[in-house]
């Protein structure tokens, strides 16, 4: 009886190890790209200077930090309008006061009335949020910016999102679950939902990059990547953006397999566009898979590689003139 305990105990620790090393990414192959983190051309400064200015300048923004989410809101209203946008908010309630969904609208040349939808929340979780999602927000308006000066085929909507961050998560009161209702109800034509999700933190230390179990043997072992994330109904979404942008950057790109059932896959905005039946992609440096200051106080401005990130946000907007 104790022998059979025992060899019963050790198959559960071997199943239970192998299940972690399954966990880190097991492709050594992987792009040599530089490995600086320091800004050194206007793109990257442009970025960390975004960056700065909400996570350090501003700090915490949340319904909690009103004072804050202003002052957040009307940068990026600000600096859409410097691009030359007209600008809308998307209003309503929450916890007594007012919050926005801020929109700037790109109209296409070719095919008018079809639409991309291009987001990110501008919230934090009780940090600075420099990654989440600071990164995302600077890379939103650098790529409004390229494309406000650029014939785009499609019409491209802009949308910086508020109250993603818990309590609201995956709740009515979230910004995006606001804004893709409203979309649906509205009847417009819209090609896909495009989700920029933490873009700003890489490595490039062997094992740097976890994953949920199993899938790690599949992908690359360090943090040097981006990654498309699609369920089911966005996976020809997540294939075309895949491969427009393999054709227009030489940054590294990975995509995960559309599989409902994989563990995170709908843990930020595009989420609220599934509910809806949208076609929606998420774009992200994987978040917690490899940030170890996601959701902390220590997610601040100089953890950020800047030069990895305008390689992306070049690529993203590639990606979006030729979609």
């Amino acid at each position: 009886m104790l022998k059979k305990t025992f060899r019963l105990l050790i198959k559960a620790l071997i199943a239970f190890f192998v299940v972690q090393l399954t966990m880190f990414g097991w492709r050594f192959w992987s792009a040599d790209i530089t490995k600086s983190n320091i800004a050194n051309d206007d793109l990257s400064h442009s970025l960390q200077n975004h960056v700065y200015m909400l996570s350090h300048k501003i700090g915490y923004r949340s319904v909690r930090q009103y004072d804050n989410l202003i002052k957040t809101q009307n940068y990026i209203h600000d600096q859409f309008v410097s691009f030359g946008y007209d600008v809308s908010f998307q209003s309503y309630r929450v916890s007594g006061k007012n919050v926005n969904n801020i929109i700037a609208t790109k109209k296409g040349i070719v095919l008018t009335e079809k639409i991309i939808i291009l987001g990110a929340h501008y919230d934090s979780c009780e940090n600075p949020g420099a990654d989440d999602n600071a990164s995302a927000v600077a890379g939103l308006l650098e790529i409004a910016r390229a494309l406000s000066q650029a014939e785009t085929n499609k019409t491209i909507e802009f949308v910086a999102f508020v109250n993603e961050e818990p309590p609201f998560f995956q709740t009515e009161q979230m910004g995006s679950r606001v804004y893709a209702k409203a979309l649906k109800e509205s009847g417009r034509d819209i090609e896909v939902a495009v989700v920029l999700e933490m873009l700003g933190y890489y490595s490039e230390k062997w094992f740097s990059q976890r994953y949920p179990p199993i899938m790690g043997i599949f992908y690359p072992n360090k943090a040097n990547f981006i990654t498309v994330v699609g369920n089911g109904s966005s996976k020809r979404s997540v294939n075309k953006f895949h491969n427009l942008f393999k054709k227009y950057s030489q940054f590294p790109i990975e995509k995960t397999p559309a599989f409902d059932f994989i563990p995170c896959i709908d843990f930020s905005d595009h989420w609220s566009f599934w509910k809806e039946g949208y076609s929606a992609i998420m774009i992200t440096d994987t978040a917690f898979f490899r940030n170890k200051n996601y959701h902390k106080k220590t997610d601040t401005y100089e953890t950020l590689n800047y030069q990895y990130m305008s390689r992306v946000v070049k690529g993203v907007t590639e990606v979006l003139k030729n979609y």
